[in-house]
C-alpha cells in the first residue's frame, strides 16, 4: 500500500496533467451526453428552468475565462498597480450587469441579444445589425480563449500550441454541438467548481510558504515568513527598482486611460451577449436577480485572489531567475522556453540572465500569460498542483469558449436565418442549423487562437471595448427610454462599433501604418483597451440625436418599455 502511494507521489507533472485533465474531459463530456438538446428552447436557453444555484454557478464559470484564470493575475504581476483597472472594471462590470440589466432582459424574455434588439427597436435592419456586433465581439473574445488553451496544451501536455488549440476545439465542439445551452449550463457547473479549486489551491500553498498566512488575500500583504520583519510588498518595491522598474505598488497610466479602460470594462461587461443569455435560462425574473448574487459571490473569490498570485509569481519568478547562471536554471524554465512563452538571449555573452527594464540590455523575454501556469512550478510545489492548474486554465477557457460559440451559432440559426431569411423554418431546421453554425464558429475561433492578435488579457480587453461600443447603449436606451427608436439605435451601434473597430486596427494591430503607432500618438492618451468607453460615448451621443430628427417608435413598443421596468406580480396586485 505505502508503494502505491509513493509510486503516486512520485508521478512527474505530465502524467498528472493527463489524468487530471483527462479524468475533467470525460465529466464535460458525459454531461454532455446526459443533458443534450432535444429541442431549439433547450439548445438556446437550456429549456428556462436552471435553478439560481446552478445558473449563478455557469454564469461565474462562463465570466471567468482564460482572461481571468491565466491571463489577469499575469497581467497584474508585470503591470503592478495598473492592472487594477482589470479588477475593479471586470467586477464593477458584473454588477452594473446584475442591477441594471439582468432583470430586465428576463422580463423581456427573448433568446439573445440580438433578439432583443430585433424586437425592441422594430425592425430587422437593427437585429441584423446587432448579429454583426455580437459576432464581432464573440470572436474576438474566443480568440483569447483559445489561445489560452493552446498555451495550457502546449506546456503541460508538451504538444505543439496549434495541436492544442485543435484538441480544445474537439471538445468544446462536442458538447455545445451536441448539449447546446443545456449541455454548457450544467458542463459549466463542473467548470466553475474544477478552476476555483485549481486556482486557490495553489493560492494558499504559496501564501503559506512565503508569509505563513494560508488566506491570498492577507498573505500578500503580510510580513515574510524568513523572520526578516520585512513586508512582502515592500521586498517586491524593492526588486522591482533594483532591476530598474517602477516600484510596484505605483502606477505609471495616466488617470485618464485608468478611468477610460475601467469604464470600458465596466460598460463592456454589461454589453456581453455570452454573460446576458445566462439570465434567459431561469424560470423567473426573481431568479435572474438571485442568479446574478451567486455568480458575483463566486466571481469575488477569484478576483480578489488574483492581486495575491500576481505578487507571490512576481517575486518567485525574479528571485529564481534575475542574474542567474543560465546553467543552473531550474527544469521549468526549460520547459517553458520549448514553448517560445520565455526567451532568453545572452547579449553580453556573460552566461548570466539579466533581466532589466533596460530593452536594450535585457535578456529574459517572458510571456505574461505564463506566470499563474508557471507559478506552482517556480514555488516547487507537488507536481499534482501543478497539473491541477492546468486543468483549472482549461476549465476557464473552455467554459467561457462554449458560451460564446453558442452566442454565435444562435445568432446565425435563430435572430438570421429564422427571423430574417426564412421564417417558416421548422424547429427541427432550426436545430441543425444552430448546430452547423456551431461547428463553423468553432472552425473560425480555432484559426483566431493559431493567430491571434495579441495576449489573453488584452484580446479579451477589445471584446469588452467592442461590447460596450455597441451593446450598451442600446441596451440601456432600449430598457430606461421608451422614445428611443430604431433609427437612432441602429446609427449609434454602427457608428459606435466602427469607431472601435478602427482605433483597434490603427493602433493594436497597425493596419493603416508602415510601424505600429506608439502611444504618444493615441487620442486623448488612451489605449486601445480604453477606447470603447470614447467609442460607447459616440454611440449614445449619435443614438440621441438621430432620434430627435426621426419619427418616434410605435406605441404597442413604448408600452411594452414601460411593462418590462414594472415588477413581476404588480399589476395583478393592482387589478386586486
Amino acid at each position: 500500500m505505502m508503494n502505491k502511494g509513493l509510486l503516486i507521489a512520485n508521478l512527474d507533472v505530465q502524467t498528472w496533467t493527463y489524468i487530471l485533465v483527462g479524468i475533467t474531459f470525460a465529466l464535460y463530456i458525459g454531461i454532455a451526453i446526459w443533458s443534450r438538446a432535444s429541442s431549439t428552447k433547450e439548445f438556446y436557453v437550456a429549456g428556462g428552468g436552471v435553478s439560481p444555484l446552478a445558473n449563478g454557478m455557469a454564469t461565474a464559470a462562463d465570466w471567468m475565462s482564460a482572461a481571468s484564470f491565466i491571463s489577469m493575475a499575469g497581467i497584474i504581476s508585470f503591470a503592478g498597480y495598473d492592472g487594477a483597472v482589470y479588477l475593479m472594471g471586470w467586477t464593477g462590470g458584473y454588477v452594473l450587469l446584475a442591477l441594471l440589466l439582468a432583470p430586465y432582459l428576463r422580463k423581456f424574455g427573448k433568446f439573445t441579444v440580438p433578439d432583443f434588439i430585433g424586437d425592441r427597436y422594430y425592425s430587422k435592419t437593427a437585429r441584423i445589425v446587432a448579429v454583426f456586433c455580437a459576432l464581432i465581439v464573440s470572436f474576438t473574445y474566443v480568440a483569447g480563449q483559445m489561445r489560452g488553451v493552446g498555451i495550457v496544451f502546449s506546456r503541460f501536455l508538451e504538444v505543439d500550441i496549434n495541436t492544442g488549440v485543435i484538441i480544445g476545439m474537439l471538445i468544446v465542439l462536442f458538447y455545445a454541438v451536441l448539449g447546446g445551452m443545456k449541455g454548457i449550463t450544467y458542463t459549466q457547473v463542473a467548470q466553475y467548481c474544477v478552476l476555483i479549486f485549481a486556482f486557490m489551491v495553489p493560492a494558499i500553498f504559496i501564501s503559506i510558504q512565503m508569509t505563513g498566512n494560508p488566506i491570498p488575500q492577507l498573505g500578500f500583504g503580510s510580513q515574510l515568513s524568513d523572520g526578516s520583519g520585512t513586508f512582502l510588498l515592500d521586498k517586491l518595491d524593492g526588486l522591482s527598482t533594483e532591476l530598474g522598474f517602477s516600484e510596484y505598488t505605483e502606477g505609471s497610466k495616466s488617470t485618464v486611460d485608468m478611468f477610460a479602460i475601467t469604464l470600458a470594462l465596466m460598460v463592456g461587461t454589461a454589453g456581453l451577449p455570452h454573460v446576458i443569455v445566462r439570465f434567459f435560462t431561469v424560470k423567473r425574473v426573481k431568479d435572474a436577480r438571485k442568479s446574478a448574487g451567486i455568480a458575483l459571490l463566486l466571481i469575488v473569490i477569484l478576483y480578489s485572489t488574483a492581486p495575491a498570485v500576481a505578487v507571490f509569481a512576481r517575486t518567485n519568478m525574479i528571485e529564481t531567475v534575475s542574474n542567474q547562471p543560465y546553467s543552473d536554471v531550474p527544469q521549468w524554465f526549460k520547459k517553458w522556453e520549448t514553448t517560445g512563452l520565455i526567451t532568453f538571449t545572452d547579449k553580453n555573452k556573460d552566461g548570466k540572465i539579466q533581466y532589466v527594464a533596460d530593452e536594450t540590455i535585457n535578456e529574459l523575454v517572458v510571456d505574461r500569460d505564463i506566470m499563474v501556469l508557471a507559478n506552482p512550478e517556480i514555488a516547487k510545489l507537488p507536481n499534482w498542483v501543478i497539473a491541477l492548474v492546468a486543468a483549472g486554465g482549461l476549465a476557464a477557457a473552455l467554459s467561457t469558449a462554449a458560451g460564446l460559440l453558442l452566442v454565435i451559432s444562435a445568432s446565425v440559426s435563430h435572430d438570421l436565418i429564422k427571423k430574417v431569411f426564412n421564417p417558416k423554418i421548422s424547429e427541427k431546421g432550426e436545430l441543425v442549423a444552430a448546430r452547423l453554425s456551431a461547428v463553423g464558429a468553432v472552425c473560425v475561433a480555432g484559426y483566431f487562437g493559431i493567430h491571434p492578435p495579441g495576449f489573453v488579457a488584452a484580446v479579451v480587453a477589445l471584446a469588452f471595448g467592442l461590447a460596450a461600443a455597441s451593446f450598451f447603449p442600446a441596451i440601456i436606451l432600449g430598457i430606461f427610454y421608451k422614445k428611443m427608436n430604431k433609427e437612432g439605435a441602429i446609427a449609434g451601434m454602427v457608428v459606435g462599433i466602427t469607431a472601435m473597430l478602427l482605433y483597434m486596427m490603427k493602433y493594436r494591430l497597425g493596419w493603416f501604418d508602415a510601424a505600429l503607432p506608439s502611444k504618444n500618438e493615441w487620442w486623448f492618451g488612451i489605449s486601445p483597451e480604453g477606447f470603447g468607453s470614447i467609442a460607447m460615448m459616440l454611440n449614445f451621443m449619435v443614438s440621441i440625436v438621430v432620434m430627435k430628427f426621426t419619427k418616434p417608435p410605435p406605441e404597442d413598443v413604448q408600452e411594452i418599455v414601460e411593462n418590462i421596468r414594472i415588477p413581476s406580480g404588480v399589476n395583478n396586485a393592482i387589478n386586486h
